[in-house]
C-alpha cells in the first residue's frame, strides 16, 4: 500500500566558507528555511522536525510563503533529500515533476535520454523500450529524437522531459505548481495527462499559491513556516489561516 511517513524529519544544509551576508541570503532564498551562521560555517535549516503521514486517497496541499520549505518537503517525499535527522519512509512508485529536466544529458540524443531518465525512474530496459513509441508520439519530436538534446529549443526539451516524466502512472505524484509546457495545443495535452495522473495516483502532494487549484485537487493541507509545519488539517481550515496571515508571514525572514 503506497504511503509517505515522516517522523521528526529535519533537513540541514551545511555550507562552508559562506562568509558574506549576501551569499547567505541567496542560499536562504534558493533552499528555504532558516540560516544558522557559526564562523565560516552556515547551516541552512530547510526543514525542521516534520512529522507527517500520507496514505491512499490523501491529496495534500502544501502552503507557505517563499522560502517556507515547500520544495524541500516535496524533495524529501521524492527521496531526493534524505533527512539529516529523523526518518522518511516512502512506499510505492513516485513521479516527481519538480524539475522535469533534471538528469538529462545534453550530449545524448533524445532517445538515449529516454533510456537514461527511465532508468532513474526505476524502469527496466525492456519497459523503457516498450514506452519509446508512446513518448515519441506524445512529444511530437519526430526525427529530432535521434539528435543530441543540445540541438533542441527549450520548448522541445521540455516536451521530451514531460513526456518521459509522465510516461508511467505513479502511486505517488508530486507537483510544485501546475505545469504548462509548449504552445496552447500542446499545453492542453499536458493538462489532460496531468489530470489523468492526478486522478489515478494513490497519493498527491501539490505545492501551490493558487487557492482555486488547491481547492480543485486537494482534501487536506499543511502550512509551513521557516521549515516547520505550523498547522495541519482540512484544506478549507488551513487555507483560511494562510490567507488571513499578515503579508509578512507569507515570505520567510532572511
Amino acid at each position: 500500500m503506497p504511503s509517505i511517513q515522516l517522523r521528526s524529519a529535519t533537513v540541514d544544509f551545511p555550507i562552508y566558507n559562506a562568509r558574506t551576508r549576501s551569499l547567505r541570503h541567496d542560499l536562504l532564498r534558493r533552499v528555504g528555511g532558516r540560516i544558522q551562521p557559526k564562523g565560516d560555517l552556515v547551516t541552512v535549516n530547510a526543514l525542521r522536525n516534520v512529522t507527517l503521514s500520507l496514505f491512499a486517497g490523501d491529496r495534500l496541499a502544501i502552503l507557505g510563503g517563499n522560502g517556507a520549505g515547500k520544495s524541500t518537503l516535496l524533495r524529501v517525499f521524492a527521496g531526493s533529500y534524505e533527512p539529516s535527522d529523523g526518518t522518511a519512509d516512502i512506499s510505492g512508485s513516485v513521479s516527481s515533476l519538480l524539475d522535469i529536466t533534471l538528469g538529462m544529458d545534453f550530449e545524448l540524443t533524445g532517445e538515449e535520454n529516454i533510456f537514461l531518465r527511465g532508468a532513474f525512474a526505476g524502469m527496466s530496459p525492456a519497459e523503457i523500450k516498450q514506452r519509446i513509441p508512446e513518448i515519441a508520439e506524445f512529444s511530437e519530436l519526430g526525427d529530432y529524437l535521434h539528435l543530441p538534446v543540445r540541438t533542441y529549443s527549450s520548448g522541445m526539451m521540455l516536451r521530451l522531459a514531460f513526456a518521459i516524466s509522465t510516461a508511467r502512472a505513479p502511486d505517488i505524484l508530486l507537483l510544485d505548481e501546475m505545469i504548462g509546457v509548449g504552445d496552447r495545443a500542446f499545453s492542453a495535452k499536458t493538462s489532460k495527462r496531468l489530470e489523468n495522473l492526478m486522478d489515478t495516483a494513490s497519493i498527491l502532494a501539490l505545492a501551490s499559491h493558487d487557492p482555486t487549484t488547491l481547492s480543485k485537487y486537494c482534501n487536506r493541507a499543511v502550512l509551513l513556516r521557516g521549515g516547520e509545519i505550523v498547522m495541519e488539517g482540512t484544506l478549507t481550515t488551513v487555507l483560511k489561516a494562510y490567507e488571513a496571515a499578515p503579508p509578512s508571514h507569507h515570505a520567510e525572514p532572511a
